[in-house]
């Protein structure tokens, strides 16, 4: 018997699509579907867990002109 279950469609950059199927590939319970390079379908109920680990790795990964200031004082 076929089963429904809610989905969001996420339309986002390939960096950020290899972001969520990294998640994906540690809980196996996000991605519904892979559609395209730009799009997939993740467990509407995982949305905002989604959102709060991009904006961690984005925040722990992106450069701030800050870091260059330490940098230049070594």
């Amino acid at each position: 018997m076929p089963r429904a279950v809610k989905g969001v469609l996420v339309e986002c950059d390939p960096s950020i699509k290899a972001l969520i199927i990294s998640l994906d590939s540690k809980n196996h319970n996000i991605v519904l579907a892979d559609l395209d390079d730009e799009h997939l379908v993740i467990e509407e109920r995982m949305v905002e867990y989604v959102k709060r680990e991009l904006d961690s790795q984005l925040a722990e990964n992106t450069f701030k002109p800050a870091e260059l200031d330490d940098i230049r004082r070594k």
